[in-house]
């Protein structure tokens, strides 16, 4: 049996990750305990590389917010069993699969800093152990038993997966619409958030408008956090950030910022973005030159207006329930999503 089983995240350093997360943190601490001992006892192959390469990312410092999402939910909805721990779970194993295959996808050189999967074991183990982490985290919604959780998890897993052929279809495409993109993103990021905050409703059975207003919240949520991360990629502080900026520009990835960008600018400025984005030839001092565009078209003021939009709407999604420090803690969550280091 496979050995190499990696280190979980203390939950002493999840919490460096902003004042903003600690209510949430704070509700959701013992059951982050035990996601920590079930993604240990799962990522188990008798296959060596499977445990390696997954913990390889599962141990990379992310946030568990997808998870803490699901736990949240469960609580605010009055939830009393154990099935929340074992969702949230196969939604942090869900995650994972998405990064080890987005990383194939983009061919991706780092994530939080460290090589990728694919950089160290190639492509194709990326692949494989993705889909081995994805059969888990389906196991794990079946022990659950809720048929409900299961077709929400269920269509978002779809949903990912045609978002990633979208954004294949994009990629390089300086044509690419803001319509387009929010379609992308609105598959590829929103629909993992909307479902694991959905799920927790779903577990309790709870009114059809409180499984909606969840996951509303969970899709604009969703959609703020990946447009703030599209932002960060131009304007961001590596150093708190935890990973490189730029990265986005040298892989050559369609962001709201480019298309923005692309489409307030000139020819000949057009004909930069053509170069560098569409044929990747990028050249010392391109990126510069690429923030520099951004500023001047304000396009990625724009994209964190647009989260700010997205962030409202999940807010109001949340009108409906009744004072909580759960709901308390989902609300800043938004603040937290909307407001990372930049």
């Amino acid at each position: 049996m496979g050995t190499n089983l990696g280190r979980v995240i203390p939950l002493d350093e999840v919490r460096e990750t902003g004042q903003k997360l600690q209510p949430l943190l704070d509700i959701v601490a013992d059951d982050l305990e035990a996601i920590n001992r079930i993604i240990l006892d799962k990522a188990v192959s008798e296959v060596d590389m499977i445990p390696e390469l997954a913990h390889h990312l599962i141990d990379s410092g992310g946030k568990r917010l997808r998870p803490m999402l699901a736990l949240a939910s469960a609580k605010l909805c009055g939830y009393d069993g154990n099935g929340h721990i074992r969702t949230a779970s196969a939604v942090e194993f869900m995650h994972t699969a998405t990064l080890l295959h987005d990383d194939v996808v983009d061919e991706s050189s780092t994530r939080r800093g460290r090589k990728t999967a694919r950089m160290i074991w190639g492509n194709q183990a990326s692949v494989l152990v993705g889909d081995f982490l994805l059969g888990q985290a389906f196991k794990m919604f079946v022990d659950v038993g809720s048929l409900a959780v299961l077709r929400i998890m269920s269509n978002a897993a779809a949903t990912i997966a045609e978002g990633e052929v979208m954004q294949l279809a994009a990629a390089k495409n300086t044509s690419t619409t803001e319509d387009d993109y929010l379609a992308i993103i609105n598959a590829k990021t929103a629909a993992l958030f909307s479902a694991a905050a959905e799920s927790g409703a779903a577990l309790t059975q709870r009114p059809t408008e409180e499984q909606a207003a969840l996951r509303s919240y969970g899709k604009n949520l969703g959609l703020a956090f990946q447009l703030v991360d599209d932002a960060l990629d131009y304007a961001g502080d590596s150093g708190h950030l935890g990973k490189s900026v730029g990265d986005d520009f040298r892989e050559g990835k369609i962001t709201l910022p480019v298309i923005l960008s692309f489409r307030r600018g000139s020819n000949d400025e057009r004909g930069f973005w053509n170069r560098t984005i569409a044929e990747g030839q990028i050249e010392d001092g391109d990126f510069e030159r690429a923030v520099a565009l951004m500023r001047r078209h304000k396009a990625i003021e724009a994209t964190f207006e647009r989260a700010r939009s997205y962030g409202a709407v999940a807010r109001d999604a949340l009108a409906i329930f009744p004072a909580s420090r759960e709901k308390d803690a989902l609300e800043l969550v938004i603040e937290f999503c909307i407001g990372r280091s930049h």
